[in-house]
């Protein structure tokens, strides 16, 4: 790489630490990249954003705290000049197109090889958009039939209901979610609840295995 030639930083957010080392030594080792930042959740993904202003962002889907999407949406827009990558084990039409409308540039499934993932970083910071097959054939779909689209997961929930919801899914008490989000037990008490009431499920166990049903667990 000659010297005039600037890298592309890029934020890595996934819960896995293997993958997030197999991405960094993948990036990091083509020389056009160095990764600015880590994440192993989607709260953190946001905060590192934030902080490093990286020219792509490559998020995973289902994380803790805060899922994929709700991390998408917030980065989005507050870094309209941040190109996001989505890189997921999930296929489904239902994930792609609502990624997509949050403002992911590109979507990747895990299994791609990677040269194509470099080659879709690299797409990203020139400001285009980059998708596989998979999402690609999904985005079409939907121009060709836009009325025809899948619902968001998370249904009507705010974002701090979606937060409310990841947590509670996790196991954390209703003292820990509010100690977590630094607000009244009452307060987290009162998200929990409307959680509960929006999803049109009965108790935890409900909401467990509503996010088991939509893709939405950790």
């Amino acid at each position: 790489m000659t010297e005039h030639m600037r890298l592309i930083r890029v934020l890595i957010a996934d819960d896995h630490t293997i993958v997030r080392e197999g991405l960094v030594n993948l990036l990091e080792e083509d020389g056009g990249c160095t990764v600015v930042a880590q994440a192993a959740d989607g709260m953190e993904a946001v905060e590192k954003a934030l902080e490093t202003r990286p020219d792509v962002a490559i998020f995973d889907l289902t994380m803790p705290r805060l899922s994929g999407l709700e991390a998408v949406r917030r980065v989005n827009d507050a870094l309209p000049g941040t190109r996001i990558l989505v890189l997921t084990v999930h296929e489904e039409d239902e994930y792609i197109i609502p990624i997509v409308r949050a403002g992911a540039s590109g979507y990747l499934v895990k299994d791609t090889a990677s040269a194509e993932l470099l080659t879709a970083v690299k797409t990203l910071s020139q400001g285009q958009a980059y998708f596989g097959p998979q999402a690609a054939r999904a985005l079409a779909d939907q121009y060709r039939k836009p009325d025809d689209h899948p619902e968001d997961p998370y249904g009507s929930l705010t974002p701090r209901e979606r937060e409310v919801f990841h947590l509670v899914i996790e196991g954390k008490t209703t003292k820990e979610i509010a100690r977590d989000l630094e607000v009244s037990t009452k307060t987290a008490e009162n998200h929990r609840a409307r959680v509960i009431e929006k999803l049109k499920v009965h108790n935890t166990a409900g909401l467990v295995r509503y996010a088991a049903r939509h893709g939405l667990l950790s």
